[in-house]
């Protein structure tokens, strides 16, 4: 197959760019196309973005081209980037995302890095940390914390084999220890750990009425399962994570979660109500994104 075929004026890294971006403005800004050719020249061809700079004048082979045409091609489907080279990225892990699992969003990664940076004064080896992480998927989240908090037993639950198969690999890839789990956090299962230091979770809590307004990106390529709750019981998966931290988090311990931030204060009120004190978190958007909790103490007159 030739170029010509391909609509792309030469295999020329410069012009590889200026046919993504001819092809792709009408759907995508033209910042990021750019960072979609930054991440495929590297995905494919291990260029950093300061090779792709200097190399501009430099040809690809055939095979190599007709990748980029199917990139294109895909994210004029829109494909996520992420799908078609395999892999994101999460506090210095590389985690594989497949359409059976969650891509980690930025939101998801400034949680982590907190939760990391609140247990920085563990990091001695003699302090023990035990970690759930409820509706795993990828394992993003266990992962990086077992990264980072080598100390830590990090144990993972999902409902889904295939998500699960994924963040066994992830694990695998990253050279870190997660005990995973699959089951329904929403019908009783057994943890064989009583009391973990940290319950963290990322659960579904994007209500129906909003896929209005969403990507197709993310409505045609991303789980529903990890996505949707009815709009009718929009809490439905932190009523079940509330059930949990009642009888497995340690009394000194800390619930960390991701929520809608349109229910802020709806989730810390029913956290409240299982005698939670909570604390809402806004995120580099100024958008309240994240809840955390501990047990509250109660003291004997």
């Amino acid at each position: 197959m030739n170029t010509t075929n391909l609509h792309i004026p030469s295999n020329k890294v410069r012009d590889i760019e200026r046919y993504f971006i001819t092809e792709l403005r009408d759907i995508y800004a033209e910042g990021e196309i750019r960072m979609f050719v930054r991440m495929l020249f590297e995905a494919f061809l291990g260029w950093s973005q300061t090779e792709l700079l200097l190399r501009r004048e430099e040809t690809v082979n055939q095979s190599d081209l007709l990748r980029f045409h199917w990139a294109v091609e895909d994210l004029k489907r829109h494909r996520p980037i992420q799908h078609i080279i395999g892999w994101t990225e999460l506090c210095g892990c590389r985690i594989e995302v497949t359409k059976d699992t969650l891509i980690p969003r930025p939101e998801t990664e400034e949680i982590v890095n907190w939760t990391i940076n609140h247990f920085s004064g563990f990091k001695n080896q003699d302090s023990k940390i035990t970690i759930l992480d409820l509706c795993t998927g990828s394992g993003c989240i266990a992962i990086a914390l077992a990264k980072h908090l080598p100390q830590a037993q990090v144990t993972a639950v999902d409902i889904s084999e295939k998500a699960l198969d994924v963040a066994r690999r992830n694990a695998s890839a990253n050279n870190v220890d997660v005990n995973f789990l699959q089951a329904d956090i929403l019908s009783p299962f057994t943890i064989h750990n009583s009391q973990f230091t940290l319950i963290i979770s990322n659960p579904p809590y994007v209500m129906d009425k909003e896929r209005a307004v969403m990507q197709p990106n993310v409505l045609d390529w991303e789980p529903a399962q990890a996505l949707f709750v009815p709009d009718s019981n929009p809490l439905l998966f932190y009523r079940a994570i509330a059930d949990i931290a009642a009888n497995h988090l340690a009394p000194d311990g800390i619930l960390v979660l991701e929520i809608n931030e349109q229910l802020g204060y709806e989730t810390a009120a029913l956290f409240a109500s299982h005698g939670f004190a909570t604390t809402l978190h806004s995120d580099f958007r100024s958008k309240t994104r994240m809840l955390t909790a501990t047990k509250e103490q109660t003291t004997n007159s």
